[in-house]
């Protein structure tokens, strides 16, 4: 099943929520749509859910319009962000309830085996006797994906599946969403506010900003060319290193300070002001490259890696490097740093309201 929304529009009262929303899911594409709260995200599932009805634009379901179809006729399985489970039932009996539907009503013992099927695939088989109350966070999350996965549907939206997990839960889940996708191949419009999940777990990743969709790839795409500075801060912890400065005659970047000084790999006009990014885990604390001069600022330890902050003249890089390269740093010490001009993203300079766009022509 594929989905597409073409030129969506919906406001609840003075509010916009989604504004000529674009955005296309390829039948079975496991989709990441992210955003920060109030991007529009979950509008956009309840769109298509059939939950929401659109003021203007298009939903469209393997080609067909289903703005005046039913939610139940649409074939689509939704899971809450709240969970939505029955407290006062078992685990089984919620996992069972789609089944027990008029819509979707199997015999008992056709029933039984697909419910036990999918508390295997999640790991649950173990909880089916057991009442919703006695379980953890984790548990019940299970749970209410059991529930989605279990009735039958060409496609599953999931709204925020995992953000009340902690961090051990979400990298576990994760893996098993991973999993699932794998094997079930069914299509899969996944919301996060999570970049790290969007890249795990996304054959395409579309980045939605104030209702619109500013960006769609894959995560090489998304993360070697964001569309403005906001999507390139969006991926990637620590964050990119934006750098504010101007091009010189010679084609060159130079911070307002003269600190940095650094070869563009892309044309921009003289004095024009930009900023340069370059992302933590391509710099180095020395080697081959464009070598700059600073000293340490602080570092934190990362398990197996070290965050080095450097100071050079008025401004802050951070650069990640295994604790073999950095373990003697130390702060105020010297340090020459390492930048490959073929890993620096050239952006216009932020303006209020408008991020600054990548400058993406090679030279």
């Amino acid at each position: 099943m594929s989905v597409a929304l073409r030129d969506v529009h919906k406001s609840f009262g003075r509010t916009t929520a989604l504004d000529g929303l674009e955005l296309r899911v390829e039948e079975g594409e496991f989709f990441c749509l992210l955003g920060p709260s109030g991007a529009g995200k979950t509008t956009t599932l309840k769109t298509v859910a059939g939950l929401e009805r659109p003021d203007s634009g298009t939903v469209e379901i393997d080609g067909r319009d289903v703005r005046d179809v039913e939610p139940y006729d649409r074939g689509v399985a939704m899971c809450f962000e709240s969970y939505a489970l029955y407290p006062h039932r078992s685990v089984y009996d919620n996992l069972v309830s789609p089944l027990r539907s008029p819509r979707h009503r199997l015999p008992a013992a056709e029933a039984r085996e697909r419910v036990g099927a999918t508390a295997e695939l999640l790991g649950i088989s173990g909880l089916l006797d057991r009442s919703v109350g006695q379980l953890s966070n984790g548990q019940r999350q299970r749970v209410a994906l059991g529930r989605v996965l279990v009735r039958p549907a060409r496609a599953f939206l999931l709204d925020e599946p995992l953000s009340h997990l902690d961090a051990k839960l979400r990298q576990q889940m994760r893996a098993e969403l991973k999993a699932i996708g794998s094997v079930r191949r069914t299509t899969t419009l996944y919301v996060t506010h999570d970049s790290v999940e969007a890249l795990a777990l996304g054959d395409r990743i579309g980045v939605i900003r104030d209702g619109r969709i500013v960006q769609t790839g894959t995560r090489e795409d998304i993360w070697y060319r964001p569309h403005d500075t906001e999507v390139a801060r969006a991926f990637g912890r620590p964050r990119i290193n934006l750098l504010p400065g101007t091009v010189t005659e010679a084609g060159a970047f130079r911070s307002a300070d003269g600190a940095v000084e650094l070869p563009l790999p892309v044309r921009a006009p003289a004095g024009s002001e930009v900023l340069v990014g370059v992302r933590p885990r391509d710099v180095r604390p020395a080697g081959d490259g464009h070598r700059l001069s600073g000293s340490v600022y602080v570092t934190e330890v990362l398990g197996r890696s070290v965050e080095v902050t450097v100071r050079i003249g008025a401004q802050h890089l951070s650069l990640v490097a295994p604790r073999s390269e950095a373990a003697g740093l130390r702060p105020d010490e010297p340090v020459r740093p390492a930048v490959r001009p073929e890993n620096l993203l050239v952006f216009e300079a932020d303006r209020p309201g408008r991020p600054g766009r990548r400058i993406g022509k090679s030279t």
